[in-house]
Protein backbone atom coordinates (compact mmCIF):
# COMPACT_ATOMS: atom_id res chain seq x y z
CA UNK A 1 0.00 0.00 0.00
CA UNK A 2 1.50 3.54 -0.84
CA UNK A 3 2.12 5.74 1.69
CA UNK A 4 -0.98 8.23 -0.22
CA UNK A 5 -3.40 5.43 0.78
CA UNK A 6 -2.54 5.14 4.67
CA UNK A 7 -2.66 8.71 4.98
CA UNK A 8 -5.92 8.81 3.46
CA UNK A 9 -6.84 5.61 5.20
CA UNK A 10 -6.19 7.66 8.50
CA UNK A 11 -7.98 10.83 7.31
CA UNK A 12 -11.08 8.84 6.64
CA UNK A 13 -11.10 7.32 10.18
CA UNK A 14 -10.70 10.21 12.22
CA UNK A 15 -13.53 11.82 10.43
CA UNK A 16 -15.62 9.47 12.09
CA UNK A 17 -13.60 10.34 15.24
CA UNK A 18 -14.75 14.27 14.46
CA UNK A 19 -18.89 13.30 14.26
CA UNK A 20 -18.23 11.16 17.30
CA UNK A 21 -16.91 14.22 19.18
CA UNK A 22 -19.54 16.55 17.62
CA UNK A 23 -22.50 13.75 18.86
CA UNK A 24 -21.01 13.08 22.17
CA UNK A 25 -20.45 17.00 22.93
CA UNK A 26 -24.19 17.82 21.56
CA UNK A 27 -25.39 14.71 24.61
CA UNK A 28 -27.02 12.79 22.40
CA UNK A 29 -24.96 9.48 23.65
CA UNK A 30 -26.84 10.35 27.15
CA UNK A 31 -29.27 7.95 28.21
CA UNK A 32 -33.08 8.09 28.18
CA UNK A 33 -34.42 5.92 31.19
CA UNK A 34 -37.37 8.10 31.92
CA UNK A 35 -38.21 7.72 28.34
CA UNK A 36 -37.78 4.44 28.64
CA UNK A 37 -39.73 3.59 31.50
CA UNK A 38 -42.66 5.45 30.48
CA UNK A 39 -43.21 3.44 26.43
CA UNK A 40 -42.18 0.12 28.69
CA UNK A 41 -45.32 1.65 31.10
CA UNK A 42 -47.37 2.34 27.98
CA UNK A 43 -46.51 -0.79 26.07
CA UNK A 44 -47.10 -3.21 29.46
CA UNK A 45 -50.81 -1.54 30.07
CA UNK A 46 -51.80 -1.86 26.29
CA UNK A 47 -50.27 -5.78 26.21
CA UNK A 48 -52.75 -6.35 29.53
CA UNK A 49 -55.32 -4.32 27.99
CA UNK A 50 -55.61 -6.33 25.01
CA UNK A 51 -55.37 -9.94 26.00
CA UNK A 52 -58.46 -8.40 28.85
CA UNK A 53 -60.12 -7.19 26.13
CA UNK A 54 -59.41 -11.04 24.63
CA UNK A 55 -61.21 -12.38 27.44
CA UNK A 56 -64.25 -10.22 27.56
CA UNK A 57 -64.94 -11.12 24.11
CA UNK A 58 -64.94 -14.74 24.14
CA UNK A 59 -65.49 -17.13 21.84
CA UNK A 60 -66.28 -14.01 18.74
CA UNK A 61 -64.83 -13.59 15.19
CA UNK A 62 -64.51 -9.97 16.68
CA UNK A 63 -61.07 -11.58 18.05
CA UNK A 64 -59.51 -11.17 14.33
CA UNK A 65 -59.36 -7.36 15.38
CA UNK A 66 -57.89 -8.28 18.53
CA UNK A 67 -55.18 -10.30 17.06
CA UNK A 68 -54.34 -7.43 14.30
CA UNK A 69 -53.92 -5.27 17.62
CA UNK A 70 -51.93 -7.59 19.45
CA UNK A 71 -49.35 -7.99 16.21
CA UNK A 72 -48.94 -4.41 16.38
CA UNK A 73 -48.47 -4.56 20.53
CA UNK A 74 -45.78 -7.35 19.63
CA UNK A 75 -44.03 -5.51 17.05
CA UNK A 76 -43.14 -2.70 19.23
CA UNK A 77 -41.93 -4.86 22.46
CA UNK A 78 -39.76 -6.40 19.38
CA UNK A 79 -38.39 -2.42 19.12
CA UNK A 80 -37.48 -2.49 22.69
CA UNK A 81 -35.60 -5.83 22.82
CA UNK A 82 -33.97 -4.28 19.72
CA UNK A 83 -32.97 -1.44 21.58
CA UNK A 84 -31.79 -3.30 24.57
CA UNK A 85 -29.89 -5.48 22.48
CA UNK A 86 -28.02 -2.24 21.30
CA UNK A 87 -28.01 -0.92 25.13
CA UNK A 88 -29.32 1.73 24.37
CA UNK A 89 -31.49 1.63 27.87
CA UNK A 90 -28.71 0.54 30.32
CA UNK A 91 -25.03 0.78 29.97
CA UNK A 92 -25.30 -3.03 32.09
CA UNK A 93 -25.26 -6.15 30.07
CA UNK A 94 -27.16 -7.91 32.55
CA UNK A 95 -30.32 -5.16 32.80
CA UNK A 96 -30.14 -5.12 29.24
CA UNK A 97 -30.69 -8.80 28.72
CA UNK A 98 -33.12 -8.64 31.06
CA UNK A 99 -35.41 -6.21 29.14
CA UNK A 100 -34.30 -7.80 26.05
CA UNK A 101 -35.53 -11.44 27.48
CA UNK A 102 -38.70 -10.23 29.22
CA UNK A 103 -39.82 -8.17 25.60
CA UNK A 104 -38.29 -10.92 23.15
CA UNK A 105 -38.83 -14.62 24.64
CA UNK A 106 -41.37 -13.96 27.49
CA UNK A 107 -43.38 -11.06 25.24
CA UNK A 108 -43.13 -12.11 21.78
CA UNK A 109 -41.65 -15.66 21.80
CA UNK A 110 -38.35 -14.51 19.86
CA UNK A 111 -35.07 -15.43 21.44
CA UNK A 112 -33.34 -12.71 21.93
CA UNK A 113 -29.91 -13.90 22.11
CA UNK A 114 -30.18 -15.77 19.19
CA UNK A 115 -31.76 -12.18 17.77
CA UNK A 116 -28.65 -9.99 19.35
CA UNK A 117 -26.12 -12.01 17.79
CA UNK A 118 -27.52 -12.12 14.22
CA UNK A 119 -27.79 -8.53 14.41
CA UNK A 120 -24.24 -8.00 15.61
CA UNK A 121 -23.19 -9.50 12.65
CA UNK A 122 -25.45 -7.31 10.17
CA UNK A 123 -24.59 -4.22 12.14
CA UNK A 124 -20.50 -4.97 11.28
CA UNK A 125 -21.00 -5.57 7.76
CA UNK A 126 -24.31 -3.94 6.36
CA UNK A 127 -24.77 -5.21 3.02
CA UNK A 128 -21.62 -7.24 2.65
CA UNK A 129 -21.84 -10.30 0.87
CA UNK A 130 -20.70 -13.20 2.82
CA UNK A 131 -20.89 -11.19 6.02
CA UNK A 132 -24.18 -9.89 6.37
CA UNK A 133 -26.83 -12.51 7.49
CA UNK A 134 -29.63 -10.07 6.44
CA UNK A 135 -28.65 -10.86 3.02
CA UNK A 136 -28.45 -14.25 2.49
CA UNK A 137 -32.07 -15.13 3.14
CA UNK A 138 -34.19 -17.50 1.28
CA UNK A 139 -35.77 -17.87 -1.02
CA UNK A 140 -35.09 -14.17 -2.09
CA UNK A 141 -31.83 -13.52 -3.92
CA UNK A 142 -30.25 -9.63 -3.40
CA UNK A 143 -27.28 -9.96 -5.39
CA UNK A 144 -27.17 -11.11 -9.07
CA UNK A 145 -24.56 -13.95 -7.86
CA UNK A 146 -27.15 -15.64 -5.30
CA UNK A 147 -29.92 -14.98 -8.32
CA UNK A 148 -27.96 -17.17 -10.94
CA UNK A 149 -27.07 -19.91 -8.25
CA UNK A 150 -30.85 -20.97 -8.08
CA UNK A 151 -32.36 -23.86 -9.72
CA UNK A 152 -35.86 -24.81 -10.60
CA UNK A 153 -38.52 -23.79 -8.65
CA UNK A 154 -36.46 -21.67 -6.24
CA UNK A 155 -34.87 -19.74 -9.47
CA UNK A 156 -38.78 -19.34 -10.62
CA UNK A 157 -39.70 -17.41 -6.80
CA UNK A 158 -36.87 -15.08 -7.48
CA UNK A 159 -37.87 -14.42 -11.22
CA UNK A 160 -41.27 -12.98 -9.72
CA UNK A 161 -39.53 -12.03 -6.10
CA UNK A 162 -40.48 -8.41 -6.06
CA UNK A 163 -44.31 -9.72 -6.25
CA UNK A 164 -43.98 -12.46 -3.87
CA UNK A 165 -42.13 -10.16 -1.23
CA UNK A 166 -44.84 -9.04 0.97
CA UNK A 167 -46.44 -11.98 0.75
CA UNK A 168 -43.68 -13.66 1.86
CA UNK A 169 -43.58 -11.41 4.88
CA UNK A 170 -46.49 -13.11 5.86
CA UNK A 171 -44.83 -16.12 6.83
CA UNK A 172 -41.55 -13.97 8.79
CA UNK A 173 -43.05 -14.38 12.45
CA UNK A 174 -42.96 -18.12 11.68
CA UNK A 175 -39.62 -18.02 10.59
CA UNK A 176 -38.45 -15.77 13.86
CA UNK A 177 -40.16 -18.60 16.45
CA UNK A 178 -38.55 -21.64 14.45
CA UNK A 179 -35.36 -19.91 14.45
CA UNK A 180 -35.46 -18.96 18.00
CA UNK A 181 -36.34 -22.43 19.16
CA UNK A 182 -33.53 -24.22 16.65
CA UNK A 183 -31.29 -21.65 18.43
CA UNK A 184 -32.49 -22.79 21.81
CA UNK A 185 -32.11 -26.00 21.50
CA UNK A 186 -28.70 -26.31 20.09
CA UNK A 187 -26.19 -26.24 22.36
CA UNK A 188 -23.68 -22.99 21.82
CA UNK A 189 -26.19 -20.84 20.25
CA UNK A 190 -27.03 -18.65 23.17
CA UNK A 191 -25.68 -17.66 26.27
CA UNK A 192 -28.56 -17.83 28.88
CA UNK A 193 -29.86 -21.16 26.81
CA UNK A 194 -31.87 -22.10 30.17
CA UNK A 195 -33.31 -18.65 30.85
CA UNK A 196 -34.63 -18.15 26.98
CA UNK A 197 -36.27 -21.82 26.77
CA UNK A 198 -37.74 -21.31 30.03
CA UNK A 199 -39.42 -18.43 28.42
CA UNK A 200 -39.82 -19.23 25.19
CA UNK A 201 -42.26 -22.15 26.61
CA UNK A 202 -43.55 -19.88 28.97
CA UNK A 203 -45.23 -17.74 25.87
CA UNK A 204 -46.16 -20.69 24.10
CA UNK A 205 -48.09 -21.86 26.60
CA UNK A 206 -49.54 -18.61 27.79
CA UNK A 207 -50.42 -17.79 23.89
CA UNK A 208 -51.27 -21.38 22.66
CA UNK A 209 -53.66 -22.01 25.92
CA UNK A 210 -55.17 -18.78 25.88
CA UNK A 211 -55.76 -19.43 22.31
CA UNK A 212 -57.01 -22.72 22.59
CA UNK A 213 -59.25 -22.28 25.74
CA UNK A 214 -61.21 -19.22 24.74
CA UNK A 215 -61.71 -19.76 20.97
CA UNK A 216 -63.28 -22.08 18.54
CA UNK A 217 -60.57 -24.38 16.80
CA UNK A 218 -61.67 -22.29 13.50
CA UNK A 219 -61.16 -19.14 15.44
CA UNK A 220 -58.06 -19.95 17.34
CA UNK A 221 -56.45 -21.17 13.92
CA UNK A 222 -57.70 -17.73 12.09
CA UNK A 223 -56.33 -15.46 15.31
CA UNK A 224 -53.12 -17.38 14.90
CA UNK A 225 -52.61 -16.70 11.27
CA UNK A 226 -53.88 -12.76 11.37
CA UNK A 227 -51.43 -12.19 14.77
CA UNK A 228 -47.98 -13.81 13.49
CA UNK A 229 -48.91 -13.01 9.94
CA UNK A 230 -49.24 -9.18 10.57
CA UNK A 231 -46.66 -9.25 12.54
CA UNK A 232 -44.13 -10.47 10.32
CA UNK A 233 -45.48 -8.29 7.55
CA UNK A 234 -45.09 -5.11 10.33
CA UNK A 235 -41.57 -6.36 10.92
CA UNK A 236 -40.58 -7.06 7.69
CA UNK A 237 -42.17 -4.04 6.55
CA UNK A 238 -40.22 -2.08 9.48
CA UNK A 239 -37.11 -3.56 8.77
CA UNK A 240 -36.68 -3.71 4.69
CA UNK A 241 -36.38 0.25 3.70
CA UNK A 242 -32.83 0.26 5.70
CA UNK A 243 -30.77 -1.49 3.53
CA UNK A 244 -32.41 -3.37 0.85
CA UNK A 245 -31.85 -1.70 -2.55
CA UNK A 246 -28.72 0.02 -1.64
CA UNK A 247 -25.46 -0.70 -2.63
CA UNK A 248 -24.21 -4.20 -1.90
CA UNK A 249 -20.32 -4.11 -0.60
CA UNK A 250 -17.89 -6.94 -1.67
CA UNK A 251 -16.65 -9.47 1.02
CA UNK A 252 -13.01 -7.73 0.91
CA UNK A 253 -14.36 -3.80 0.27
CA UNK A 254 -11.74 -1.99 2.32
CA UNK A 255 -14.03 1.46 3.07
CA UNK A 256 -13.99 2.94 6.14
CA UNK A 257 -16.49 2.65 9.04
CA UNK A 258 -18.01 5.82 8.21
CA UNK A 259 -18.53 5.47 4.57
CA UNK A 260 -19.60 1.99 5.58
CA UNK A 261 -22.36 2.42 7.52
CA UNK A 262 -23.73 5.41 5.73
CA UNK A 263 -23.54 4.27 2.17
CA UNK A 264 -25.36 1.08 2.83
CA UNK A 265 -28.03 2.50 5.06
CA UNK A 266 -31.45 4.50 3.56
CA UNK A 267 -33.30 7.09 6.27
CA UNK A 268 -36.96 7.35 5.95
CA UNK A 269 -38.44 10.76 6.80
CA UNK A 270 -39.94 10.88 9.44
CA UNK A 271 -42.46 12.76 11.63
CA UNK A 272 -43.54 11.82 15.51
CA UNK A 273 -45.77 8.81 13.74
CA UNK A 274 -43.72 7.66 11.54
CA UNK A 275 -40.99 7.81 14.12
CA UNK A 276 -43.41 5.16 16.54
CA UNK A 277 -44.42 3.00 13.78
CA UNK A 278 -40.72 2.38 12.67
CA UNK A 279 -39.53 2.12 16.19
CA UNK A 280 -37.21 4.93 15.50
CA UNK A 281 -35.63 2.82 12.57
CA UNK A 282 -35.94 5.06 9.61
CA UNK A 283 -32.75 7.10 11.08
CA UNK A 284 -31.27 3.95 9.76
CA UNK A 285 -28.16 5.95 9.26
CA UNK A 286 -27.46 7.98 12.71
CA UNK A 287 -28.46 4.18 13.94
CA UNK A 288 -25.36 2.47 12.31
CA UNK A 289 -23.32 5.37 12.58
CA UNK A 290 -24.11 5.05 16.82
CA UNK A 291 -25.80 1.92 17.95
CA UNK A 292 -25.74 2.26 21.38
CA UNK A 293 -27.69 6.06 20.75
CA UNK A 294 -31.12 6.14 22.20
CA UNK A 295 -34.03 6.29 20.40
CA UNK A 296 -35.14 9.71 21.55
CA UNK A 297 -31.93 11.44 20.15
CA UNK A 298 -31.84 9.78 16.44
CA UNK A 299 -34.08 12.16 15.19
CA UNK A 300 -32.02 15.13 16.77
CA UNK A 301 -28.95 13.75 16.01
CA UNK A 302 -29.69 13.80 11.74
CA UNK A 303 -29.50 17.38 10.88
CA UNK A 304 -25.92 17.32 12.88
CA UNK A 305 -24.63 13.65 10.39
CA UNK A 306 -26.53 14.73 7.25
CA UNK A 307 -24.53 18.06 7.35
CA UNK A 308 -21.21 16.20 8.01
CA UNK A 309 -21.72 14.03 5.39
CA UNK A 310 -22.43 16.52 2.93
CA UNK A 311 -19.17 19.04 4.21
CA UNK A 312 -17.06 15.43 3.48
CA UNK A 313 -19.47 14.55 0.25
CA UNK A 314 -20.25 11.37 1.60
CA UNK A 315 -23.93 10.28 -0.25
CA UNK A 316 -26.69 10.43 2.29
CA UNK A 317 -29.80 8.89 1.17
CA UNK A 318 -33.79 9.62 2.66
CA UNK A 319 -36.90 8.90 1.26
CA UNK A 320 -40.47 8.86 2.04
CA UNK A 321 -41.63 5.30 3.32
CA UNK A 322 -43.44 5.16 0.48
CA UNK A 323 -40.80 5.53 -2.11
CA UNK A 324 -38.46 3.42 0.26
CA UNK A 325 -40.46 0.39 -0.61
CA UNK A 326 -40.62 1.21 -3.79
CA UNK A 327 -37.02 0.77 -4.01
CA UNK A 328 -36.77 -2.53 -2.71
CA UNK A 329 -39.00 -4.09 -5.09
CA UNK A 330 -37.72 -2.25 -8.24
CA UNK A 331 -34.17 -3.62 -6.52
CA UNK A 332 -35.71 -7.73 -5.83
CA UNK A 333 -37.30 -7.04 -9.20
CA UNK A 334 -33.69 -6.17 -11.29
CA UNK A 335 -32.01 -9.01 -9.54
CA UNK A 336 -34.87 -11.11 -10.47
CA UNK A 337 -34.16 -10.37 -13.75
CA UNK A 338 -30.86 -12.06 -13.79
CA UNK A 339 -32.22 -15.33 -13.49
CA UNK A 340 -32.18 -17.59 -16.67
CA UNK A 341 -35.46 -18.66 -18.26
CA UNK A 342 -33.93 -22.45 -19.01
CA UNK A 343 -33.17 -22.02 -14.81
CA UNK A 344 -36.64 -22.10 -14.05
CA UNK A 345 -37.14 -25.10 -15.93
CA UNK A 346 -34.40 -26.78 -15.19
CA UNK A 347 -31.19 -27.37 -17.64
Amino acid sequence: MSDASVQTGRQRGSQYADLSRLVRAAGLLERRPGYYVARIGVLAGCYVGAWTLFALLGESWWQLGVAAVLAVIFAQAGFIGHDAGHRQIFRSRRASDLVGLVHGNLLVGISFGWWVDKHNRHHAHPNSEGHDPDITVRPLSFTPSQARQQRGLAALMVRHQAYLFFPLLLLEGLHLHVSSVRAVVRPGRVRQRRAEAALLIMHACGYLGAVLLVLSPGQAVAFVLVNQGLLGLYLGASFAPNHKGMPILAADDQLDYLRRQVITSRNVRGNPFIDWVLGGLNYQIEHHLFPSMPRPHLRRAQPLVRRFCAEHRIPYHETTLARSWAQVLGHLRSVGADVDSRDVVGR
